[in-house]
């Protein structure tokens, strides 16, 4: 069985791009949910590795789903990477605060994207 990972974006063009990198690089299986709340829906059912996330999206954000999984039990120690446009220290900052435990800004490299999660498998 592969390892699971959840893509969590609002943008269908960024969410497939994410997802094609990840598969073609790793051995996973990605699974993508469009924003946090569809993202909630998938999560209790299935035993993820790694959950990559923008911030800002519709319904339910980013950092209000981290905020969630980290006080949950069964999800607190999933390693979480943010994928934003939002460059500045302070939201790199805060999002690693509240629980996450990479964070990427857009555009970001092929490369970046792959390493990043690849270390959060191992």
């Amino acid at each position: 069985m592969k390892t699971k990972i959840l893509v969590v974006e609002d943008s269908g063009p960024m969410r497939s791009l994410i997802t094609a990198a990840l598969e073609e690089h790793l051995d996973v299986d990605v699974y993508e949910a469009e924003n946090g709340f569809a993202a909630l829906k998938l999560i209790p059912d299935n035993q993820f590795k790694v959950i990559v996330t923008d911030i800002n999206m519709p319904d339910i954000n980013g950092l209000e789903l981290i905020v969630f999984l980290r006080q949950h039990p069964n999800f607190k120690d999933v390693p979480i990477l943010i994928i934003s446009t939002e460059a500045g220290e302070e939201d790199r900052r805060r999002g690693l605060e509240i629980g996450a435990n990479g964070y990427l800004v857009k555009p970001f490299t092929e490369g970046q994207l792959v390493d990043t999660v690849q270390k959060f498998l191992t």
